[in-house]
């Protein structure tokens, strides 16, 4: 089989999991969902399965990821690609989105997962604001900054997402910008 087959096979294995994970959130929680489950609802077979990923939580690691990821590459497609305000309103605009995301009903189960979101985020904004601070600041310089910017960024996410700032999203932002690359 052609590489380009084989890429596009494994695209749509992976999607069909992927989708097959999210119904049965829909449905059941967290920890009710087998890998029985997930494979019967996506029609593949256990060791397809295990060739992909580890494990359930390695498939939702996996979905929290890349959505973080297009989330972050939606937002920042039309942005200039040096570190400015525009930049980080618009992290905090994509991780806002994110934490919205997962739509799956209140179920206690995925409230464990809060930790798992938040780290995926930070990661997805930390690797994009490393990129961005290269020429601006020096590699040392960008390891000590990168992951504090992502930390304000992510966690006034969170903040705002789950209701516990009395500000708009706009305020919020701005508010965010200020803190990261100071007042215009």
């Amino acid at each position: 089989m052609g590489t380009k087959a084989r890429d596009i096979r494994i695209t749509h294995t992976k999607k069909s999991l992927i989708d097959a994970f999210i119904e049965l959130a829909n449905v059941k929680d967290f920890e009710q969902i087998t890998i029985l489950d997930l494979t019967e609802r996506a029609h593949v077979n256990r060791t397809t399965f295990y060739a992909h990923f580890k494990d359930k939580y390695d498939l939702l690691d996996h979905i929290i990821g890349d959505s973080a990821s297009g989330m972050i590459e939606k937002y920042t497609a039309n942005s200039s690609q040096e570190f400015n305000r525009e930049i980080i309103t618009q992290l905090f605009f994509a991780v806002c989105e994110v934490n919205q995301q997962p739509d799956f009903p209140c179920r206690n189960s995925y409230f464990e997962m809060i930790p798992l979101l938040k780290e995926r985020i930070f990661n997805a904004v930390r690797d994009y604001l490393s990129k961005r601070l290269i020429g601006v600041n020096d590699e040392s310089e960008i390891s000590f900054y990168a992951p504090i910017y992502a930390n304000i960024v992510v966690e006034a996410g969170y903040l705002w997402t789950t209701g516990k700032l009395d500000l708009t999203k706009e305020e919020t932002a701005q508010r965010v910008t200020d803190m990261v690359v100071g007042k215009s």
